[in-house]
């Protein structure tokens, strides 16, 4: 079997073509999407209150200290795929091939899944416009919008990069007008009307509910880390890559934040308490509906959409490359090493992640969305979180002379932070999905990825015995 600390070099290599205006604009497309729009009432229900607002705050600290471990290990690491190249790098030698392949097995569960979160909202506020939408409609227009995406990144790097920074400042646009009609209708003691007991340290129902809450505050901040998938494709990664990773989470923290004090500002948040309203699935179109009138609503609603639409966009560009640099080791399916012949970018990583993440959408069409998210943040941690601090730690005390263009500001704290959040999101997550079994999962995943690695493994030795 091929090593797997080594590439192979004859095969056609991706294009550095992005600059860090492009990588902005991806992270943040990416980060914001349809995330704040459906999940804040969500947060408002799992906190019961505006305490919720403490959510951002953490998960802000969680991204940041995470985005750290990223930034250190995509600049000294600057390949296609992520988490892939570094847990290759760390851990190749004593594991071979199985932590890096069961990072792409579970990759290819969780971020499509991510992505279905997104097509989700797209759907959720396509009914505030349409309001008879049926069951179906709402199935198809959300498998319409996917492929339409997998149509729009059929083209080269290059213009991808041009045409994420016009639906970034699309999305900057909506959420500027969603922020500036809160904040000039807000109501302060609307905004902060704290049941009682908001802060009750001492009881488990307070840290349950923050465990919850953090959990989907780490959601909406996902996507600071699609400049590390695509990294080979970044002018001056070691540059780049960080300062992405940075600009991206403390701006979308401010964006974040502004926006849930200034909707609970104008919609008393009981109203979010229940799930079949419109103040729960489409609390940005109810805000701007009465605040601006209307018709204004619907117009900005149309720029959310488009918004969603981005951070597909965005997601499903990263997630195809993941199985690139994983192919090209010979970790995976051959297949998912060849390029476009004419516009190099990978064919079947691309069609993959349409294929699952029209799977994942009817799965959470069939389900709830805060089950979802639990469900892809558990079955992400172990695999991509946890483990590539581990990785962090690896290569510092393995490879102390590998270049590095950036380390990690106050080595070791912000990854010992970043471990314990994720940590407390893990050990919390059966807790906040009662009835999912969201830890079990995520072990059967990965007990079901050994499995297949095994037969992948004897598979791929018998190829190399006949070759």
């Amino acid at each position: 079997m091929q090593d797997p600390t080594s590439a192979t070099t004859d095969a056609p290599r991706l294009k550095p073509l992005l600059g860090l205006p492009a990588a902005i604009a991806l992270n943040m497309s990416q980060m914001c999407g349809a995330g704040p729009f459906i999940t804040i009432p969500a947060m408002v229900a799992v906190m019961g209150g505006p305490q919720a607002c403490l959510g951002w705050l953490l998960g802000a600290l969680l991204a940041l200290c995470d985005g750290l471990v990223w930034a250190e290990l995509g600049a000294a690491l600057p390949g296609s795929g992520g988490t892939y190249v570094y847990l290759r790098e760390a851990f190749g030698k004593r594991t071979g091939t199985l932590l890096p392949f069961l990072f792409v097995w579970t990759a290819m569960l969780f971020i499509p899944m991510t992505m279905a979160t997104g097509v989700i909202g797209f759907v959720q506020y396509a009914g505030w416009l349409w309001p008879g939408m049926t069951p179906l409609q709402g199935h198809l227009l959300g498998l319409a919008l996917i492929w339409l995406t997998i149509a729009a990144l059929w083209r080269s790097t290059g213009s991808i990069g041009r045409l994420g920074i016009v639906l970034w400042a699309i999305m900057l646009v909506s959420i500027g007008c969603l922020i500036v009609a809160s904040l000039t209708h807000f109501d302060a003691a609307r905004a902060f009307n704290l049941p009682p007991g908001a802060f009750h340290l001492g009881g488990a129902a307070f840290w349950l509910g923050l465990a919850g809450s953090l959990t989907i505050g780490t959601y909406d901040y996902l996507g600071y880390n699609t400049t590390a998938y695509i990294a080979a494709e970044l002018k001056n990664p070691g540059r780049t890559l960080p300062a992405s990773i940075v600009y991206s989470i403390l701006g979308m923290f401010v964006v974040y934040f502004t926006m849930q004090v200034g909707m609970l500002g104008v919609v008393d948040w009981h109203r979010m308490l229940d799930t079949s309203s419109a103040a729960y699935n489409s609390i940005a179109s109810v805000v701007l509906a009465e605040t601006w009138g209307t018709t204004a609503a619907r117009i900005v609603t149309v720029l959310i959409l488009i918004t969603c639409a981005a951070s597909v966009f965005a997601g499903v560009l990263g997630g195809s490359r993941v199985p690139y640099e994983a192919a090209r080791d010979g970790v995976f399916f051959r297949a998912f090493a060849g390029l476009h012949p004419r516009l190099g970018f990978p064919t079947w990583g691309l069609l993959a992640m349409g294929v699952l993440t029209s799977l994942g959408f009817m799965v959470g069409r069939a389900t709830s969305l805060t089950t979802l998210i639990q469900l892809l943040t558990t079955v992400m941690i172990l695999v991509q979180s946890i483990a590539q601090i581990a990785a962090l730690f690896a290569l510092r005390r393995q490879r102390p002379a590998l270049q590095r263009p950036y380390r990690m500001w106050l080595y070791p704290i912000p990854a010992l932070i970043a471990l314990a959040g994720w940590s407390y999101i893990y050990v919390s997550s059966n807790a906040n999905a009662p009835g999912a079994y969201p830890i079990q999962w995520s072990l059967a995943w990965l007990l079901l990825g050994a499995i297949a690695h095994r037969l992948w493994s004897r598979a791929h030795a018998l190829r190399t015995e006949h070759a």
